[in-house]
């Protein structure tokens, strides 16, 4: 009867973990990766680029910066970091990569005035996945 007994129990918790416990985890860790690659989608908004001129030795040509958003001062200077950068004219510096970078760091420093950046443009698309990130957050903390 012990042995019945036993078999009935382990059926039982088998059936709690295989249809309760396991759909869970498996939804947890979804949930999780789903938030996760929001968040990445909704950094894009606080992109944009950066264009000047500049002029060595009497050459001169236009440099493209992307950038990213930091913080905003009350100054209306942006914190940027430097995602990339290239001149339009490629003779003008043979530069590129990291040593680009750090030229372009060099020139320009670690703030812009914001109205000169070209932000990219954010559409209801990144606020309807803001309101889903934050019905997601709700859900998760009941």
């Amino acid at each position: 009867m012990a042995i019945f007994f036993a078999f009935i129990l382990a059926g039982f918790l088998g059936y709690l973990y295989g249809h309760r416990i396991r759909p869970n985890l498996k939804l947890q860790k979804t949930l999780k990766d789903l938030q996760e690659r929001c968040k990445a989608v909704l950094e894009d908004e606080k992109k944009g680029v950066y264009k000047t001129i500049v002029t060595d030795n009497q050459k001169s040509s236009e440099l493209v910066v992307e950038v990213k958003e930091l913080a905003v001062t009350e100054g209306g200077q942006v914190k940027v970091e430097y995602l990339s950068a290239f001149y339009k004219n490629p003779v003008f510096r043979t530069r590129k990569g990291p040593e680009l970078l750090q030229e372009v760091h060099g020139l320009l420093g670690d703030y812009l005035p914001r109205h000169e950046v070209e932000w990219y443009e954010v559409n209801g698309r990144h606020q309807k996945i803001r309101e889903f990130v934050t019905e997601l957050e709700t859900a998760q903390k009941p």
